[in-house]
């Protein structure tokens, strides 16, 4: 038996039955490191060439946010030539930018914006008008930043003044990257010297990019400091392979007996490493060779074989670092032996659409015994799932890990509005299935 895909009518259809996975990939262009390549790229001074590029949904609406801007930028594939304009050669937009569905592209762009001397104005589609703004608005607008939006600055559409900005030290309540970010790239024009302080630290893909570019950044435990920087030039940046998209695969390959994958040139940020720790300590066998780095992001090949996995605790601090993989660290905990606890989560609430009610409500459907928590979930394993008519939610990470869960249940499992796996993961069907195939 083998997967068979219906492109018509945005439906996908899962074949169950085990099948193994077998063979080696190399998953598209990390997605927040694409998406500042293009951004951080653009303020430099010159010409930077990217390779490995994701060109998805989300990172091409950052492309097209930078040329409204007045930046040239021409891809190709995964290769990217932007032609740099420095920090202050931007030009004001003619017209609304839409961030699409990507919060990478409003939340940054919105600190970038918020330094210049012009308007702008950001919009994006209906899943992103909805999520929350206000925490990249507040701390803009104690640096001296002029927004306004809907719901009192809370949602998108924002109306951006360009201003002089003064430094700020932001205590962060949330551990969000997109937040950290924001106020690094405003910290870029800022009076004075900026400093951002997590809960817990998140990826820190922003603060690498930068320092490799020559911005003198300052880490500290959780708190990263930048001053108002000087031009800085453009270079070669090289993106590996995105490890969130890899962990669709990594839980495919570990809950389908007779599985055997090698996953290439793969991002291991060690901020972004924590779903590959969660899945060890949930007995799964998973080994990182040829670890190297380029372009200032560690990166490695992923071998993973089929494993017999047990139940774990995931709460505090592992949290921010697994959390775009915790919808499909859930599929395997509905495979692994006892009771999977999942807390600390909350912010699952505020990505895409509502994750933890998504991933209750989809594996409901499929036969698992799951207990949705305000912060989490608790998942009791079994032995199979059973296939069914699934949604996504119009999200692409639920659209991918119930394709996962679908490959180990009985029967067929149909997946509605399956083309969101667009924003993240062109092809993620096709390559599914060609490792089913073996």
């Amino acid at each position: 038996m083998e997967m068979v895909t219906f492109q018509s009518m945005s439906k996908e259809t899962i074949k169950g039955g085990s099948i193994p996975l077998r063979g080696e990939i190399t998953p598209p262009g990390d997605k927040s490191i694409s998406h500042r390549a293009i951004i951080i790229g653009s303020l430099a001074k010159g010409t930077t060439h990217v390779n490995g590029f994701l060109s998805s949904d989300d990172t091409l609406s950052s492309a097209n946010a930078m040329r409204m801007l007045g930046i040239q930028i021409e891809i190709n594939n995964g290769n990217v030539e932007i032609k740099g304009k420095g920090l202050l050669g931007l030009r004001e937009p003619e017209d609304f930018i839409d961030a699409g569905n990507s919060g990478t592209t409003a939340r940054l762009l919105t600190g970038l914006l918020s330094a210049q001397r012009f308007f702008t104005a950001i919009t994006g589609d209906k899943y992103l008008r909805a999520r929350p703004m206000d925490r990249v608005v507040k701390p803009l607008t104690m640096m001296g930043g002029k927004i306004w939006g809907r719901d009192e600055g809370k949602r998108l559409p924002l109306a951006i003044q360009g201003s002089k900005l003064s430094a700020i030290k932001y205590q962060s309540p949330v551990a969000s990257a997109q937040i950290k970010s924001a106020i690094l790239l405003a910290g870029l024009y800022a009076e004075g010297e900026t400093e951002v302080v997590e809960p817990t630290p998140t990826r820190d893909h922003t603060e690498r990019m930068l320092s490799y570019l020559g911005v003198d950044i300052k880490r500290n435990g959780t708190g990263v400091r930048i001053k108002n920087a000087a031009e800085f030039k453009g270079a070669e940046i090289s993106v590996p392979a995105d490890i969130s998209s890899a962990a669709f695969f990594i839980v495919a390959a570990l809950i389908n007996p007779g599985s055997e994958i090698l996953i290439k040139n793969a991002g291991i940020n060690p901020h972004r490493t924590g779903a590959i720790e969660i899945l060890k300590e949930m007995g799964g066998d998973i080994e990182i060779i040829n670890e190297r780095e380029t372009g200032g992001e560690p990166v490695g090949d992923i071998l993973v074989r089929s494993s017999a996995l047990r139940s774990v605790q995931i709460k505090g601090d592992m949290v921010p670092r697994a959390i775009d993989e915790i919808p499909v660290i859930s599929v395997a905990a509905c495979f692994a032996e006892g009771e999977t606890v999942i807390r600390d989560a909350r912010e699952l609430r505020v990505k895409e659409t509502d994750r933890i009610r998504a991933m209750t409500a989809e594996l409901r459907k499929l036969g698992a015994q799951v207990e949705e928590l305000d912060d989490g979930m608790i998942i009791l394993g079994k032995e199979s799932l059973r296939g069914a008519m699934c949604s996504t939610w119009g999200d692409h990470r639920i659209a991918m890990a119930i394709a996962v869960a679908g490959s180990r249940a009985d029967g067929v499992t149909e997946i509605e509005d399956a083309e969101c796996v667009s924003v993240s993961f062109p092809g993620f069907f096709d390559v599914m299935g060609r490792l089913r195939r073996g």
